[in-house]
């Protein structure tokens, strides 16, 4: 299993933000400021299930 400092990150233009990594069957994101700090690890169904919910506008005005 890969580390996370080996990973591939994507993140935004501003670097303000979160990024996001896939490992095998995960979906891990974590906070650009802070690179070593905590990785929330996510299934492929949930990471799926959220931006779904987010281009539905679930989260809209939160």
């Amino acid at each position: 299993m890969s580390s996370p400092h080996e990973l591939i990150w994507h993140a935004c233009n501003n670097g303000d933000c979160v990024q996001v990594a896939k490992l095998d069957d995960r979906v891990l994101i974590r906070d650009s400021k802070s690179a070593d700090g905590a990785v929330l690890r996510f299934s492929t169904q949930e990471w799926e299930s959220f931006v779904e919910a987010v281009k539905r506008g679930r989260f809209d005005g939160i």
